[in-house]
C-alpha cells in the first residue's frame, strides 16, 4: 500500500508550550516537522514533498504511524485537519519508486 498524507493543526494548543511557541498564528511546519519525524523514525520508505508525505507498507503498520503522527500534531492545535489518499495493492512492494520509474519510462517513450 501506498499511503500519502497530509496533516496539519488548527485552534488554540492546549499545551501551555505549544500555545507559548506561537498558538494559531505560528506558521504549521513545526507541526509537520514533528509528523515527518515519526514517518521517518518509522523505518518504512516514505517521501516527502510540499504537499503530502507518503509512505509504503502494509495496511496495519501504515496507519499505525500516520495515528502517530496525527496525535503528535494535535499537540500544536486544538483540532486537526487529516487528509488521506492510499493506492492499495496487494502483493506489490517497492512502488513508492517503482511508479514514478513507470512513469518516466512512458515520457522517454513518447519523446
Amino acid at each position: 500500500m501506498l499511503l500519502a498524507f497530509s496533516v496539519a493543526p488548527s485552534g488554540i494548543p492546549a499545551d501551555p508550550a505549544y500555545a507559548e511557541a506561537g498558538g494559531a498564528d505560528a506558521s504549521v511546519h513545526d507541526a509537520v516537522a514533528a509528523a515527518v519525524r515519526i514517518v521517518r523514525d518509522s523505518g518504512l520508505p516514505n517521501k516527502t514533498d510540499s504537499m503530502f508525505t507518503t509512505i509504503e507498507g502494509e495496511w496495519d503498520e501504515v496507519f499505525a504511524v500516520v495515528k502517530r503522527a496525527t496525535e503528535e500534531v494535535g499537540k500544536f492545535g486544538s483540532r486537526v485537519s487529516l487528509v488521506i489518499k492510499a493506492d492499495i495493492r496487494p502483493g506489490f512492494s517497492g512502488e513508492l519508486t517503482a511508479k514514478v520509474d513507470r512513469l518516466e519510462s512512458a515520457i522517454a517513450e513518447g519523446s
